[in-house]
């Protein structure tokens, strides 16, 4: 199992981060570089997850429909959902291989970063040279920039302030923290819609699915500035900008979805 995945993705992505640091003579960069490739390289299995968010936005109106139908029935409502979601070609849960691929890419990118930031000099050199492949091999002159924008990447994203007992989120972490929740808001349905399925069916935690993504909404950008404070700032620079990226993949495969009312709001979008 460990050689399939050092095979699969810490081998890999250890070289690609190697490769691009040779390329800018930057860890930073090479970081920004690969996540956008990772990103891209991943679109075929986004898109039909991306497509699912979507439709699932556009049955809001008849998902709204049959809750209120079935409102006294809990079965009869799961059962009709069913159907509806087999009509339209929809299965809500077709969005979870992205999500686990991603988990473990980040999984094998905090081992890459430990390998890579630990070590210095010789040392660096006589650790990556086994792993890297053949056309990759570091010479002994080679010397790795492990700063990006006056950050080191193998600290936290954190700082302190006097009077203040314990260190606060940095610019970086509390970023991606913001960007992880305008995505999961880009992917509901927007307020009109969920504000008329509210008035018809005070019951609305009763969607599993609606309850889950109102979860995500919040527990994703909490959850990023929690782990960030124990992750080196090179994983939380990663996942901003895939978070960044992300967003933007979003926006092409279904709009701004429950982001459009705000948008509204400051005039940076006309009216429907």
């Amino acid at each position: 199992m460990i050689e399939l995945w050092n095979l699969l993705l810490f081998h890999p992505l250890l070289n690609l981060l190697i490769g691009f640091a040779r390329l800018t003579g930057d860890l930073g960069w090479s970081i920004i570089l690969m996540t956008v490739g990772l990103r891209l390289a991943m679109t075929p299995l986004v898109i039909p997850s991306l497509k699912v968010s979507k439709k699932m936005q556009d049955l809001a109106p008849e998902l709204s429909k049959l809750k209120q139908e079935h409102k006294d029935d809990k079965k009869a409502l799961l059962t009709a959902q069913a159907e509806l979601y087999k009509k339209h070609g929809v299965n809500p849960g077709s969005g979870c291989l992205p999500q686990i691929i991603q988990l473990l890419v980040l999984i094998a990118l905090f081992n890459a970063f430990n390998t890579i930031l630990k070590p210095n000099g010789n040392e660096l050199i006589s650790k990556l040279n086994p792993v890297l492949y053949s056309f990759n091999q570091l010479s002994d002159d080679f010397r790795l920039t492990t700063s990006f924008l006056s950050k080191e990447l193998s600290k936290p994203d954190v700082f302190s302030l006097p009077g203040i007992p314990f260190p606060l989120p940095g610019i970086f972490l509390l970023l991606s923290a913001a960007i992880q929740f305008l995505s999961s808001k880009m992917m509901l349905p927007e307020v009109k819609a969920q504000e008329k399925m509210a008035k018809k069916t005070p019951e609305d935690t009763d969607d599993m699915l609606a309850a889950s993504q109102k979860q995500m909404l919040y527990m994703f950008p909490v959850m990023t500035v929690l782990f960030g404070y124990q992750f080196p700032f090179g994983l939380v620079l990663y996942w901003t900008v895939f978070s960044a990226v992300s967003m933007v993949q979003q926006y092409f495969a279904s709009g701004w979805g429950d982001l459009a009312p705000w948008l509204r709001r400051f005039g940076m979008l006309k009216s429907a």
